[in-house]
């Protein structure tokens, strides 16, 4: 279906644009923390015999050229070896996206409105996500493919975390599931993976407009807070790797993650790995380097540190990435005016928008187990969005072993451990 050339590259013609996970950045820190990196640049055409086939089916695609899809793009690759090197896999985070642009949102529902008098005239071809499910799938097939001679012979998986996104969950989940029959009637080895790996829900913070337009998003209770956590003294400071304190404020935040742990059962890094990422993002800034800026937030209060956040800011978006609390004065809401300063710093940065980066996809619901936390960031005024989760391409049979080791790690971890601990 397509023709796929590529080529390993060193060096990033973007290296502070797009997703945050494909820079150059995060992906050489990765390296520091257990994972190999290889970069390449991607040229992907619609293959000549394919749109043959659609013309001799008279397929209404038959329309398309090899010129349709004709994109370049550059794709970084993660890899880790475990059992010391006896396996590994490949991981490609918030890459490929659709092979064709869709149609806007605004389009299609002004199309669709019926007033009950008046019914739209649809006078085009409408492209979603759902229509190009077949593309789709062959295109991450073929792209194993095409790479699988470029990776470690050890590479048992190639996992993909599509940037492929949608703003209800019903229209991912068909999405999802076009994906699986298509694989299965054309004997594609892709299968969805029951672990993913990045969180596939969240929601987007826009940074357009004044901070007055931006706050008027916002349910009217998150105003509120933000504005009594002023009243009530709270102080908000920010920390790069260059502050003179930022030993001890890497100390005090991760003394707030064990705490937040503790609380809510949740796991994290090593402290090593948050001090690693601040300082590095720092050291390279000051060398000139085109990097995403890494920020901790610290909320005080009367000489109490009770909050603090980790951030990433780059030129497409900013991301909220951690973030812990104290047992203490929670009643300051301390955590909506840490996000308010984020926020307002990464519109100054020039980010189009703040990514609260996970959050459960059925917290709505007041009976789930996260709702609290559903609503914390949902009420900040963003647009929800659902991606696709994880798509495997196994290379090997030993694959099918580590996913099974995989689900029962899950299964332990958020079902297992969490019940014991009444949570």
């Amino acid at each position: 279906m397509f023709d796929i050339n590529i080529n390993k590259i060193t060096e990033s013609k973007t290296p502070n644009e797009g997703t945050f996970l494909q820079t150059p950045f995060w992906c050489e820190f990765k390296t520091s923390h257990g994972w190999q990196y290889n970069r390449f640049d991607v040229n992907v055409k619609l293959s000549k015999s394919y749109i043959e086939s659609l013309k001799a089916e008279g397929c209404e695609k038959s329309t398309f050229t090899n010129e349709d899809y004709n994109k370049s793009f550059e794709l970084a690759v993660l890899n880790r070896s475990f059992l010391k090197g006896l396996f590994s896999i490949a991981y490609i985070p918030l890459m490929p996206e659709l092979p064709f642009e869709c149609t806007s949102e605004e389009v299609i529902n002004a199309a669709m409105a019926d007033d009950g008098e008046t019914v739209a005239v649809v006078n085009q071809e409408f492209v979603t996500p759902e229509t190009q499910t077949i593309e789709f799938a062959f295109l991450l097939s073929e792209l194993s493919k095409a790479l699988k001679p470029l990776l470690p012979k050890n590479t048992m998986v190639i996992r993909f975390d599509p940037e492929v996104t949608f703003t209800n969950l019903e229209d991912r989940d068909l999405f999802n599931y076009g994906l699986k029959t298509v694989a299965w009637a054309d004997k594609l080895k892709l299968k969805k993976n029951k672990v993913d790996i990045q969180p596939p829900d969240s929601t987007l913070v826009s940074l357009e407009g004044t901070e007055d337009e931006i706050l008027a998003r916002m349910h009217q209770k998150w105003r509120y807070n933000i504005r009594l956590s002023e009243r009530k003294g709270v102080i908000i400071k920010k920390y790069n790797g260059d502050s003179a304190e930022i030993s001890s404020k890497i100390d005090k935040f991760y003394e707030l993650t064990k705490e937040t742990n503790a609380r809510d059962g949740n796991a994290s890094h090593a402290k090593s790995y948050y001090r690693d990422l601040i300082l590095s993002s720092a050291k390279q800034l000051k060398e000139g380097k085109d990097v995403p800026e890494v920020n901790l937030y610290i909320a005080e209060h009367e000489g109490d540190e009770i909050a603090s956040i980790v951030t990433l800011f780059s030129k497409t978006e900013s991301v909220y990435l951690y973030g812990a609390s104290s047992n203490n004065k929670r009643n300051l809401m301390p955590n909506h005016l840490l996000q308010w300063t984020a926020m307002k710093d990464a519109k100054a940065y020039g980010s189009k928008y703040y990514d609260m980066y996970g959050m459960p996809p059925e917290g709505k619901d007041e009976n789930h187990p996260m709702h609290g936390l559903y609503m914390f960031k949902a009420n900040f005024g963003g647009k929800n969005i659902h991606r696709t989760g994880s798509w495997d391409v196994p290379l090997n049979a030993v694959y099918y072993g580590y996913s099974w080791a995989e689900k029962l790690r899950a299964f332990w971890h958020k079902k297992v451990i969490k019940k014991i601990k009444g949570r």
